[in-house]
């Protein structure tokens, strides 16, 4: 089987399919394209939950998928996030879908229905880890980047083994579920989490660490989905 990776944006699609070395093959599903670039399909499925949960549904109904990746940028939290790191999610949480109410935020879970957490299998999520030097803990998805010291402290407080944020893996994740496919997320940190601040941001070094990070990633994820998806 193979693997569907599922980016925000081209420049993240792009960094991805580098690594492989060739000139990816393009080809259309419903909604969006298809760069193949060896075992890797690889989708620029656009910024935010609701637009990765969709392109990653029509993907998945275009062929047979053993595994989905949620792969880009993203922020990272100080110290255990640097810039130009890599995280690998041991949890994908859903970060900010709730409520606010008098006595804080409530998960929607804590209203009763809905999911907030997703967890890749810690098998995969340890071989990923040692392949490419990244961290393993919590990737939050946001459906609004951190913008200040206050919202950054308040994150840290909910999830205390957050490493980083992005906008795109709890939807993934949703959609792969909902077809019984198991779900990986890796970022490669561009950014501090916290005041916003665009001189800060080494977009172009996390990009490269993206690439560096499935060139040693692929034969990770090529002998798990080919013989050890059940571990």
């Amino acid at each position: 089987m193979r693997v569907l990776v599922v980016t925000a944006v081209p420049a993240e699609r792009d960094a991805v399919t580098r690594a492989s070395g060739g000139v990816p093959e393009v080809r259309t599903v419903p909604g969006a394209e298809l760069h193949r670039a060896g075992p890797l399909d690889v989708l620029a499925g656009g910024v935010g939950p609701a637009a990765a949960a969709a392109a990653t549904a029509f993907a998945l109904a275009s062929g047979p998928y053993g595994l989905v990746v949620s792969a880009g940028i993203g922020g990272g939290f100080a110290p255990a996030a640097p810039v130009g790191s890599l995280v690998v999610a041991s949890s994908i949480a859903a970060a900010d879908l709730g409520a606010e109410t008098p006595e804080g935020f409530v998960p929607v879970t804590g209203l009763g229905f809905g999911r907030v957490l997703h967890e890749p299998p810690g098998p995969l999520v340890r071989r990923a880890a040692d392949a490419t030097g990244a961290a393993a803990g919590t990737v939050l998805t946001v459906s609004t980047v951190t913008g200040s010291a206050e919202r950054a402290d308040a994150l840290r407080a909910a999830h205390p083994g957050a490493l980083a944020e992005a906008m795109e893996g709890f939807g993934v994740a949703e959609a792969a579920t909902a077809l019984g496919v198991p779900v990986l997320e890796i970022r490669a940190v561009s950014n501090p989490v916290g005041p916003r601040d665009r001189d800060a941001w080494r977009i172009g070094d996390a990009l490269a660490a993206l690439t560096g990070a499935f060139g040693k990633l692929i034969p990770v994820l090529e002998g798990w989905t080919h013989h050890d998806r059940n571990d």
